[in-house]
């Protein structure tokens, strides 16, 4: 084990945003940087098309809807590093506005992985964070449009500086339940499963911040952010950011130096903080 090697990890990184994140780490950062993928083989691939480049990442398998692959990754990185100095939570899945699916299942499925399997990333990973340790959940600006769209005892809810992350829990699990009976808009919840799941990724992280400053371990940062809207499978290469542009904000967060203040458990735009909802 060299625990004195510093080891960052970006969930979800393949492609997209996640693989440019990975690609200016392995060019900036002091220190050990893995992409992780579902599927080996394309994780396998991604690490290759970096090769070429110069960079040399690691690859660890990793599916954030599977706690036993998340636990496999936490024994990893514990027997080889001792620990965990930078996390970005940038696994996520969307579905397309033409995609024939009911509200319903949209509503399950991309909650379950946007906001409880990262959850459950976080829950899992969080005990190897090391002091002066950068987490990034990487959130939307939809959570923000979404938020909005939400009748102000929703808002009021989600915004209560006293919200524990049982009660965000169960927030979002009265939105799907509602979502899979027909029933959101009716009891305040807004019609953007996207939006709404990324909600949860952002309110998340602002519990997550509250519940660090009390840990024992020092300087251990925690923001949420939006990468903007860039040219990915997700957008269907619609947006206008080049996903280099879009990592660029994630990387800012992940590299941010010791003893930061601010942003601290803040929603970034564009590397500056935004006034979220």
């Amino acid at each position: 084990m060299d625990s004195s090697r510093k080891v960052a990890l970006v969930t979800g990184s393949n492609k997209g945003i996640g693989f440019a994140v990975v690609r200016a780490l392995c060019k900036s950062y002091d220190g050990d940087v893995f992409l992780t993928s579902r599927d080996e083989g394309r994780g396998q691939a991604a690490i290759a098309d970096l090769n070429k480049e110069g960079l040399q990442p690691k690859f660890h398998q990793l599916d954030i809807n599977d706690q036993s692959s998340i636990e496999r990754l936490k024994s990893f990185l514990q027997t080889t590093y001792g620990g965990l100095d930078v996390l970005v939570n940038n696994a996520a899945i969307a579905y397309k506005e033409t995609d024939p699916e009911p509200f319903s299942e949209k509503a399950d499925i991309i909650c379950k992985t946007n906001f409880w399997a990262t959850l459950d990333v976080c829950r899992i990973l969080f005990p190897l964070l090391r002091p002066h340790a950068r987490v990034v959940n990487v959130s939307s600006l939809r959570s923000h449009t979404a938020i909005t769209k939400c009748s102000a005892a929703i808002q009021g809810r989600f915004k209560d500086p006293s919200l524990t992350m049982d009660g965000l829990e169960k927030i979002m699990q009265e939105f799907v339940d509602a979502a899979k009976a027909g029933n959101h808009t009716d009891q305040g919840f807004c019609d953007m499963a996207y939006g709404m799941s990324k909600i949860g990724v952002t309110v998340m992280s602002f519990i997550q911040d509250r519940e660090i400053r009390e840990d024992y371990r020092e300087d251990i940062v925690i923001n949420a952010c939006t990468p903007g809207y860039v040219a990915t499978d997700m957008t269907s290469h619609k947006g206008t950011k080049t996903i280099d542009e879009g990592a660029d904000t994630l990387v800012y967060l992940a590299l941010l130096p010791p003893n930061t203040t601010s942003p601290r458990g803040d929603f970034v735009k564009d590397r500056t903080i935004y006034k979220w909802g």
